[in-house]
């Protein structure tokens, strides 16, 4: 009777720490094995080494139970402050010396991970569509908030790709640097001179190899774009038809929403109307 009840008290508990476990990690939540190492796992069992997943409440590493903030938990920190978000890639910058620059956007906002950690391996997976967690700290530049000294992984998810807001009627409001790092479309713009009169200028004139300028009108008031070469360069199709613009040329423009003392479109693509 006694070898009996024992049996079934193993049983009862088994069944009690089963179903915490399912508890802990039934939404999906996501957590690193202490056994492999294996990121992102979920369920119960690692999907590298099979380990059981670790109890809620239960450290198993550093980053065993990290938090992904929400944007606006994420535009709620302090500069300086670590961040993890996870998010969408929507365009990248060239790799180089192991980083690389990432636009990145979800549903409620968008991010800028400035020079993140990325071998030339990894650098190859990042198309747009790509879901990744990102590890930084909050940064801020010119105005632009960006997320600096940052390492990532990747997360599995079907792809996303942001459309492009329109934030014509927004860009003389204070609303516009809620946009930040968003891409975005201004149409009906009109080329607006440069100081010497130039529809556009180069910042290195003498190789062109470096970034292009412009400014647009829009209902009276200038605005200064540009057009970054290590995310569209020379051979680009945004890079030439800015090289054959025409001050009064009325355009539509996309690309993401960068922020230097202003506002500052990073043209992906631009259409004379």
């Amino acid at each position: 009777m006694n070898s009996l009840f024992k049996i079934l008290l193993l049983g009862i508990i088994a069944i009690i720490l089963t179903f915490s476990i399912t508890l802990a990690y039934s939404e999906n939540q996501k957590w690193d094995c202490p056994e492999c190492g294996r990121t992102g796992n979920t369920g119960n069992f690692c999907g590298g080494c099979g380990h059981p997943a670790p109890l809620a409440g239960i450290d198993s590493g550093d980053d065993a139970q990290v938090k992904v903030m929400t944007h606006a938990e994420y535009i709620a920190a302090a500069m300086d402050d670590e961040v993890v978000i996870e998010s969408y890639v929507q365009d990248h910058q060239s790799w180089w010396d192991n980083k690389m620059t990432v636009y990145l956007q979800s549903e409620d906002g968008a991010y800028f991970a400035y020079e993140m950690a990325c071998s030339e391996e990894d650098a190859a997976k990042l198309v747009p569509g790509t879901k990744i967690r990102v590890k930084g700290y909050k940064g801020e530049w010119a105005g632009e908030v960006e997320i600096m000294d940052g390492t990532f992984e990747f997360v599995e998810a079907d792809p996303w790709i942001a459309e492009a807001a329109d934030v014509t009627s927004l860009l003389a409001s204070e609303e516009l640097a809620n946009h930040m790092n968003e891409f975005v479309a201004v149409k009906g713009a009109t080329i607006a001179a440069q100081e010497d009169g130039a529809p556009f200028t180069y910042k290195n004139p003498e190789e062109k190899t470096d970034d292009l300028y412009f400014a647009v009108d829009v209902n009276g008031n200038i605005y200064h774009f540009c057009v970054e070469f290590y995310l569209r360069g020379q051979d680009s199709e945004v890079y030439k038809a800015v090289e054959n613009l025409q001050v009064g040329d009325v355009v539509d423009l996309e690309g993401f929403l960068y922020w230097y003392n202003g506002a500052n479109l990073q043209a992906t693509s631009l259409t004379v109307k």
